[in-house]
């Protein structure tokens, strides 16, 4: 992970912008730089994974233009080749291919890219900004205005707060121009509908998946994985393993007393043959986390801060005892396949809609979960279900075969990889346990106790009654609401609402998000 930032006009004070900027200094802790383009500021922190020479160092610069880029760019080396008929390169970075390709492309380059990038670009010639970011946000890009109607850019709210009024993700798939916000692609949107059997869809799902994790591997810093012990991790390691030369290293994490995942993680890796670790936490590595994670974050969500207080306690483990830089999940299979509340989807066509909302939004809770907890321990997150020609092609499948109606959720996936001897049928076929509740059962009741204890009754009403957007519905989210002000003042507009099951569905009427408040949970949280 890298940090940008963008002032985007004369505006700009370097001393304000310099405060903001180095809030996310752990971004990227290996150099730092910020230049005057003569109509504003880009600064960028920068964490070298690809091309890790100094030459590789951002700002980018070509001729009157400036870039700076947190991104990864697939199969750049094919763009290089070409542009280097007219370009001079001096790094091996992925990234400074950029500038070229725009001087030769313009704004049809984001269309072009197989990458998970975030951007802010001064145009020289015109002397203006251009902005973007890759299609799902895996990449973090928010925007703001100053007091003067200027226009800033970075990679995390918390470099705005105090410079602009209101502050906003940049939608993904979008690109900014003249004022406008542009969608490029809608990745959510599928075009055609795939109507393939069974076997050939599956096999498909095999390859592509299989593609994605392969050019994630690809980096010049160390490369390691988490690993739940559930489906969608258990498959990305799985598909490593198998394409690494030497053992793969994985890191499971979970409570002291009752963490359901260790020993299915275990079991994986085992099978797989994986350098493996288990990171153990008690009540109180959950209750100090807790405040730090929120500010972390950015969000009042439940869902996502309960998961991310084990996933920044494993990351914390990683970045303090190995060298590893670069961490392979499995985010982003739920909300292509389903998860366990879509088993009440009424029909069909309301799956594909819940799941393309899901995707259109998953830059605000999970793939954000993943983005903060990683990257503020100056690790990269890569997310090989996220992969642009996978996601397009899951979400082009005829949704009618993507409802559960094999007695087993996610079972594409599953027939998927049943051949290959990738992973053991007790963990290939097991039932998904949440992912907060599989690092513990008691981890979200210690945090549902803290809450307990801070609000009596009287006080939980008249807290909730303060506020209007996403408003709390229970004292554990009124604790969250109220440390995400502490840090990010009247900006709850930042995340549409809480992610919940569909309360429209027969079955999803619930309130509390874990899944194993639903009647169907069964044997997932054991």
């Amino acid at each position: 992970m890298c940090s940008i930032m963008g002032y985007c006009g004369t505006s700009a004070t370097l001393k304000a912008f310099r405060r903001g900027f180095e809030k996310t200094i752990s971004r990227g802790p290996d150099d730092s730089k910020i230049i005057d383009t003569g109509k504003g500021l880009l600064g960028f922190h920068r964490l070298a994974i690809m091309g890790l020479h100094p030459e590789g160092m951002q700002p980018f610069c070509l001729e009157k233009s400036y870039l700076v880029c947190n991104g990864e760019i697939y199969g750049f080396e094919r763009f290089k080749k070409k542009l280097s008929e007219k370009y001079t390169f001096k790094s091996e970075s992925d990234c400074e291919i950029l500038l070229p390709l725009y001087q030769e492309y313009g704004i049809e380059m984001f269309s072009m890219l197989d990458a998970e990038f975030a951007l802010v670009l001064y145009d020289g010639e015109k002397e203006e900004y251009i902005a973007a970011r890759d299609p799902i946000g895996i990449r973090p890009l928010y925007y703001g205005y100053d007091k003067a109607g200027t226009i800033l850019f970075a990679s995390e709210a918390k470099n705005l707060v105090g410079l602009a009024d209101k502050i906003m993700p940049f939608p993904p798939g979008h690109y900014y121009k003249d004022g406008e916000f542009v969608c490029y692609c809608d990745i959510a949107k599928a075009e055609t509908v795939v109507r393939d059997d069974l076997d050939t869809v599956c096999k498909n799902i095999r390859e592509k998946l299989v593609r994605g994790v392969e050019k994630r591997l690809v980096a010049d810093a160390k490369v390691g994985f988490l690993l739940s012990g559930g489906l969608d991790s258990s498959l990305v390691c799985a598909i490593a393993a198998k394409k690494s030369h030497e053992p793969i290293k994985t890191f499971a994490i979970g409570m002291s007393e009752d963490a359901i995942d260790l020993k299915y993680a275990k079991q994986a890796a085992d099978y797989i043959g994986s350098d493996h670790r288990e990171i153990i936490i008690t009540k109180d590595d959950v209750l100090s986390a807790l405040e730090q994670v929120v500010y972390i974050l950015g969000t009042f969500d439940i869902t996502t801060i309960r998961a991310s207080i084990g996933m920044y306690l494993i990351c914390r483990a990683i970045h303090e005892t190995t060298d590893i830089r670069v961490l392979l999940t499995g985010e982003i299979s739920d909300e292509l396949f389903g998860y366990k509340y879509t088993d009440f989807a009424p029909n069909a066509k309301a799956f594909q809609e819940e799941s393309q909302k899901r995707i259109r939004e998953l830059h605000m809770y999970d793939v954000l979960r993943a983005d903060r907890c990683i990257s503020v321990n100056s690790l990269e997150a890569r997310v090989p279900f996220g992969d642009l020609d996978f996601v397009k092609y899951v979400m082009a499948i005829d949704p009618e075969m993507k409802l559960n109606k094999y007695g087993k959720g996610k079972y594409l996936l599953r027939h998927a990889f049943e051949d290959g001897g990738y992973l053991p049928d007790e963990i290939l076929w097991r039932e998904k346990a949440a992912f907060s509740d599989a690092v513990g059962h008691s981890m979200v009741d210690y945090l549902k106790e803290l809450a307990e204890s801070t609000y009596a009754d009287e006080t939980f009403k008249a807290g909730c009654e303060k506020y209007r957007h996403a408003k709390p519905f229970t004292k554990e989210s009124l604790l969250y609401r109220e440390l995400f002000e502490k840090y990010y003042p009247h900006q709850a507009q930042m995340i549409v609402d809480f992610w919940m099951p569909n309360k429209e569905w027969d079955g999803c009427n619930v309130n509390d998000p874990s899944a194993r408040v639903l009647s169907n949970y069964g044997d997932s949280g054991k």
